[in-house]
């Protein structure tokens, strides 16, 4: 490396929502400098004289597509709710039932992959998560709140007050049987499970997955009532507090997933338990509160409820957005070792550490064969890389982390070889 000119280094930002980096862990999880240090990053170059000029009007796209959207589903809901009304088969209603429940359950979704796309976990493990709240959830509170009936009878203990059940027992069996989920899939795959950002995603999926059966139940008892408390089942269920078990599940996935940066793993089990009790605290709260508003008159109830879902929707949703945010900084804290290394250069950092980069540099890479391909590759494995430093940093993983750090090292650099080849064979 001799006459190569000195190599810059600098201090990037640490996240808010993740671990302090000290220099004695930077020490600890010394990194080999690579045979050639990268000095020149003709594609970020390239990237940022191609950036085209904002188009002048997209916020107001933005407003249209919503406008759109919501009259299509207005115009969906209004379809669904005569279907249940009317006389039709009951095929039909049940369709019209769970396309009913689908609705908040498809905008959280929704939501939900937007704040993973930073750094997607494996689609296999989302649908695991909303299979669990949707299925397994539903059918372990069932079996538990039956198992604690019975032995209440063999023990002699007569028939308990419902705000018992709605206060106590529903809190507890199903914030338990939920998230217990979670503990599996950091023990079993703590690499998908690296921050408090996973653990969100994670636990939103399976409350969302409980919400939408159990809307499906309750919208079905009301439908053999009548229409007009169908009606107001869907819209007290469905769209005014459509986020709660969501909300619920969120708080034991966010405190595992802070132990899961750093901690060994009997400590990642403990910080279920806090997270679970949060859960378990705020769905009494909101069970209690909806009991004793029942008491008053039809308005007040409403109110309460409106007030009291929309503290905890705006909560849950002003945390995803942090922790995205923070998620974001993370990677560039962690890609800024790769830089002060060698690695990468400081403009690879700020461009695949910000939105706006990738996107560029997408854009930019699709002007040539198979450069857009290349380009996921470097944006997958920076992402990747962020996970396996943190990782060594943390002391995790030992001798088999850094073989792994080691191969997403070759595979990025690679990547960025094919990408800057394809890049000159178009010029000439």
């Amino acid at each position: 490396m001799h006459g190569q000119p000195p190599m810059q280094r600098r201090v990037y930002e640490q996240a808010r929502f993740a671990p302090t980096v000290t220099q004695e862990m930077r020490v600890r999880a010394h990194m080999q400098a690579p045979q050639q240090v990268v000095s020149e990053t003709p594609w970020t170059g390239a990237v940022r004289q191609s950036q085209p000029e904002e188009e002048p009007g997209s916020t107001a796209n933005i407003i249209r597509l919503v406008i759109a959207i919501l009259a299509v589903v207005g115009l969906f809901v209004g379809l669904l709710i005569l279907a249940l009304i009317g006389g039709l088969s009951f095929g039909v209603r049940l369709f019209a039932l769970v396309a009913l429940s689908a609705l908040p359950l498809i905008g959280i979704i929704a939501y939900v992959l937007w704040l993973d796309r930073w750094k997607p976990q494996p689609k296999i493990i989302l649908g695991l998560c909303l299979l669990w709240g949707a299925v397994a959830a539903v059918i372990l509170t069932l079996v538990f709140s039956i198992v604690g009936q019975v032995a209440l009878f063999f023990a002699g203990v007569g028939a308990l007050p419902d705000a018992y059940g709605a206060v106590v027992e529903a809190p507890v069996v199903e914030e338990t049987t939920k998230t217990v989920l979670l503990v599996v899939i950091v023990l079993a795959a703590r690499r998908h499970f690296e921050g408090p950002l996973d653990g969100l995603v994670y636990g939103a999926l399976i409350g969302a997955g409980f919400a939408f059966t159990e809307n499906v139940l309750y919208l079905g008892g009301a439908w053999e009532q009548s229409g007009e408390n169908l009606l107001q089942t869907f819209v007290m269920r469905c769209v005014l507090s459509p986020l709660l078990h969501t909300t619920f599940s969120t708080c034991a996935g966010v405190t595992i997933g802070f132990a899961a940066r750093k901690w060994q793993w009997w400590a990642i089990i403990l910080m279920w338990l806090p997270g679970l009790l949060v859960g378990m605290l705020l769905h009494a709260l909101w069970n209690g509160t909806m009991t004793a508003l029942s008491h008053f008159p039809a308005i007040v109830s409403i109110v309460g409820l409106i007030i009291l879902s929309t503290i905890l929707t705006t909560l849950w949703i002003v945390l995803g957005l942090l922790l995205r945010s923070s998620e974001r900084l993370h990677t560039q804290n962690m890609l800024g070792d790769y830089a002060n290394t060698g690695w990468l250069t400081h403009s690879e950092v700020d461009m695949l550490a910000t939105w706006k980069g990738r996107k560029f540099g997408k854009r930019w890479a699709d002007s040539f064969p198979g450069g857009k391909e290349e380009m996921r590759t470097m944006i997958r494995t920076s992402g990747d890389l962020s996970t396996t430093r943190m990782r060594l940093l943390a002391g995790v993983g030992g001798q088999k982390e850094r073989d792994i750090e080691s191969f997403q090292l070759k595979k990025f650099s690679s990547a960025r070889d094919r990408l800057l080849a394809a890049s000159r064979s178009v010029v000439r």
